[in-house]
């Protein structure tokens, strides 16, 4: 038989194992990157802040690597970032990793959301900002707000603001019992910004001197400048050596307490809807601001967040919940597996404890595990 000769057709377009090299999965290590703090985020860009406290303290604007698109990074990550990080106009550096959060504040769209948004990362403390009136307070958007902070392991600090309008007791016998540390401020007429205002009007400039062309503000400063915040410096020593969060409706005086604490922050500032009671976002994103002491020294740093409405909590784990409260941790370890540790609970061991309890006891208690109830009952959406 004659001997076949292999020409073309014989040809089949078929990978080789042996010659063929797999794409690399490893990643350049980044070894010569540096480290910087997110203090805020527009868009896909992230401005950076390098070198933090030293003489050559600069902010920079980067991008994600395309390793971590799928990566959120957000207000107060600490982050490795290479390329070209002098700060200069033009310029822009790449992120090329996210560094370990200490914490993490989530919040969902609601309860069966299954998404989870993160707000901010590495705070330490959340503040909870409430006006006790304009707009009314509801304590079941502050209950979420603290199921998420203990949640997250951070501290809460609820702020209430416009004193001036309301009494603040109530909210304070509510919040106290359960660890949560309570500021009271209100507003104080300025007498000598609002002859200033008035003099700027009178020579026909309609009030438009002051602040109105600066960056950050509105129709309305005018009015705000005429106040000022009592007592500032209480919450002052609240923020000072942390890195805290603040949280709140859209019109609770959020961004105007900013303003007042971080006086060249220049945040946005609304006013109230008259007919509906409620403020309109002026806040449009997260940013981190350096926190002065009275000295105008750096004292801490604040993250201000857009106003929110809904505070969805189908992410909290109801046991992490329970871990905020170090004394009912301990009873329920007695309770049934499956428990749910709410009110009419089969043979829950939070009502037993309560049953047990000495006479000058009692009332503390039942404060207590009612509290933790109801924030248990805000997570699992039986209110």
């Amino acid at each position: 038989m004659a001997r076949h000769v292999r020409d073309e057709s014989d040809f089949h377009d078929r990978a080789s194992n042996k010659n063929s090299r797999p794409r690399t999965k490893q990643r350049p290590q980044h070894e010569d990157a540096e480290t910087g703090l997110v203090t805020g985020v527009d868009r896909g860009r992230y401005t950076l802040l390098l070198d933090e406290n030293t003489p050559e303290e600069r902010t920079i604007l980067a991008m994600k690597a395309r390793e971590l698109t799928r990566n959120r990074v957000v207000c107060g990550d600490r982050v490795d970032i290479v390329g070209d990080t002098t700060g200069e106009d033009g310029t822009l550096a790449r992120i090329v990793r996210i560094q370990e959060r200490t914490s993490t504040l989530r919040r969902t769209a609601d309860d069966t959301d299954p998404y989870e948004r993160i707000i901010v990362a590495n705070a330490d403390q959340l503040v909870i900002v409430t006006a006790l009136a304009q707009p009314e307070p509801r304590t079941r958007m502050i209950d979420r707000c603290v199921v998420a902070a203990y949640d997250a392991g951070m501290d809460v600090l609820l702020c209430l603001t416009k004193a001036d309008l309301a009494d603040a007791t109530p909210l304070r016998e509510l919040y106290e019992p359960i660890g949560v540390k309570v500021v009271v401020t209100r507003r104080v007429h300025d007498d000598a910004t609002a002859d200033a205002s008035d003099g700027a009007g009178q020579d026909g400039q309609d009030g438009q001197d002051g602040h109105g062309d600066e960056p950050g503000h509105n129709s309305s400063d005018t009015a705000e400048d005429a106040w000022r915040i009592e007592p500032l410096e209480a919450v002052r020593a609240e923020l000072e050596g942390r890195t805290s969060v603040l949280v709140g409706h859209s019109g609770v005086g959020k961004s105007t307490l900013v303003n007042a604490l971080v006086p060249d922050a220049y945040r946005a500032t609304g006013v109230v809807n008259d007919v509906t009671g409620r403020g309109r976002h002026t806040s449009t994103s997260a940013v981190a601001l350096r926190l002065p002491d009275a000295d105008g020294n750096p004292a801490g740093w604040v993250i201000d967040t857009p106003g929110v409405r809904s505070f969805g909590l189908a992410h909290v784990d109801v046991e992490n919940l329970l871990k905020a409260f170090d004394d009912l941790d301990v009873v329920a370890e007695d309770c049934p597996r499956g428990c749910t540790h709410l009110d009419g609970a089969p043979d829950c061991a939070l009502d037993d404890w309560l049953e047990a309890s000495p006479e000058d006891e009692k009332a503390a208690r039942t404060a207590r595990v009612e509290s933790f109830r109801r924030l248990l009952a805000a997570r699992t959406g039986t209110v």
